[in-house]
């Protein structure tokens, strides 16, 4: 990657952490922890991998992009409103009577999202149910699903990895975003799912582990994945809950979900009083 493009890049990551902070922010409390963990990916996605337009998002060819751990949705629909998917002062809306942005994704209220979420666990079969028809249709658009460790304890998903292994397929790419935190503790105590790895290799899956939080690291990762002809992919992401902002990653576990004041999000994204 060179210089220009990693500039970039980190621009953009740090304009989406802003907006995900205002947007928590004006509603006062929200699950800032998991949705500041994948602002990077996100940001390699939309920004420099991914086939999507916002002046076209239901065009049948484009990449789909399924955010499984349906709570992270702020940081998902601050790269929508920046990209232009719909008006950046909506984000003001969020968890709102009569919003189009709700707690967790809902594709039949926000343009931009693909699959609706919330029930933890079910993404994964979503997108493998995408891939599988691009596979039938003939089509070359790619699958990107994101899950969350603390999701990830889920039977569902094993068994979602284990299809998508023996499928092999090739145009889906999965992320777990290794925070290690879920709502009640570390989900090592509460239910280890390591190591994901050696199990991801056990599923017949094109496995990587990297920094989730490196872009260039990310974005080399990302084009490994869908170099790899005749297998599915695994990209486990060793992320900090609440990354990039420092009075939300030092609650640890506690900013799953927590408050946040006028001043503390004020200050972060630097903006005076409306």
């Amino acid at each position: 990657m060179d210089m220009q493009k990693l500039e970039y890049l980190q621009s953009k990551a740090l304009d989406i952490r802003k907006l995900t902070v205002e947007m928590i922010g004006r509603l006062g409390v929200g699950h800032i922890g998991g949705a500041l963990s994948i602002v990077d990916l996100l940001t390699v996605l939309y920004y420099d991998i991914a086939k999507v337009d916002p002046n076209d998002p239901k065009n049948p060819d484009r990449d789909r992009i399924i955010m499984s751990k349906g709570h992270a949705g702020p940081a998902l629909y601050s790269v929508l409103a920046d990209k232009g998917y719909f008006p950046i002062d909506e984000i003001k809306t969020l968890n709102k009577p009569g919003t189009n942005l709700p707690s967790h994704c809902d594709m039949n209220k926000t343009v931009g999202i693909d699959m609706t979420a919330g029930s933890l666990g079910q993404g994964l079969s979503c997108a493998i149910g995408m891939a599988l028809a691009a596979k039938i249709d003939k089509k070359d658009y790619k699958v990107f699903c994101i899950l969350g460790d603390g999701e990830s304890q889920e039977g569902q998903v094993w068994e979602a990895l284990m299809y998508a292994g023996n499928m092999k397929l090739d145009n889906l790419v999965i992320f777990i975003d290794n925070n290690g935190m879920q709502i009640d503790g570390m989900t090592s105590d509460i239910n280890s799912i390591e190591p994901l790895d050696a199990k991801g290799a056990a599923f017949n899956l094109h496995t990587q582990r990297i920094d989730g939080h490196d872009l260039e690291t990310v974005e080399n990762a990302v084009n490994k994945a869908l170099d790899a002809k005749g297998q599915c992919s695994l990209i486990v992401l060793d992320t900090i809950k609440g990354y990039g902002v420092d009075w939300v990653s030092e609650k640890g576990f506690g900013c799953h979900s927590m408050s946040i004041s006028e001043e503390q999000w004020r200050e972060f994204c630097g903006k005076e009083k409306d």
